[in-house]
């Protein structure tokens, strides 16, 4: 639940953070966290998020994320199907890496609509087998103000999350087991949120960022040191 509340926190303050804060140590906690339980938490929070900044969105530049995230969810599912625990542990340390990498990136990239797709199907690949769909998108929104940031992100992480969840659930990775193991993570989500609210005018982002991507390298770092000790 600490997991969660922190990277509800961050997520709710920069736009995206909470798979890539709390999926790999629930993973060592216990495999059936992720990536269905995880999701489920994420789109509840998008949820929240998405209808704050309702105001925001603008889904001109998300049909075609969207439009690529469908096969990259079925390319993520297939993945879940072909990987034991340990691969997918190893999987999800190096997606956080690569996602804290690419937050450190100094190129600005366009969001052009081809861009745009390929961001939404590698969103759909690492979201749907990892839990962690967010940094393809957040690459090319980045540099947007903040408040478009979370809009649009919320936006496109609650369509993500109902696109995972549906190509979990026939493989085994979204039963009510999975479901019932999300339902106490959600009051630590919103706690996140709310806390978020009332520091998100108060805390420089840069400070929160920077703090979010420490954390983040050490959760990357524990799942795979886990495997390979």
């Amino acid at each position: 639940m600490g997991l969660i509340f922190v990277g509800s926190f961050i997520q709710s303050s920069i736009g995206f953070g909470l798979a890539i804060v709390a999926a790999p140590i629930l993973y060592q906690i216990s495999p059936d966290y992720v990536p269905a339980p995880i999701t489920i938490v994420a789109l509840f929070l998008s949820l929240i998020n998405a209808y704050r900044n309702k105001a925001n969105i603008s889904l001109d530049g998300l049909w075609m994320a969207i439009i690529g995230r469908v096969p990259g969810t079925v390319a993520g599912g297939a993945l879940l199907l072909l990987v034991d625990n340990n691969t997918l542990s190893l999987w999800l340390g190096t997606m956080v890496l690569i996602a804290v990498g690419i937050s450190l990136l100094p190129i600005r990239i366009a969001p052009t609509p081809k861009k745009m797709m390929a961001a939404g199907f590698f969103s759909g690949f690492m979201g749907t087998s990892s839990g962690i769909g967010g940094p393809p998108m957040a690459l090319l929104l980045q540099h947007q103000e903040g408040h478009l940031v979370r809009a649009n992100l919320s936006a496109f992480f609650v369509v993500s999350c109902i696109l995972s969840l549906a190509a979990q659930a026939p493989i085994g990775y979204m039963t009510m087991h999975h479901f019932m193991l999300s339902l106490p993570l959600l009051p630590a989500s919103l706690l996140g949120y709310v806390v978020a609210m009332f520091f998100i005018d108060k805390l420089p982002k840069e400070k929160v960022r920077a703090a979010s991507l420490i954390i983040c390298t050490i959760s990357g770092a524990t799942a795979i040191l886990t495997v390979l000790i």
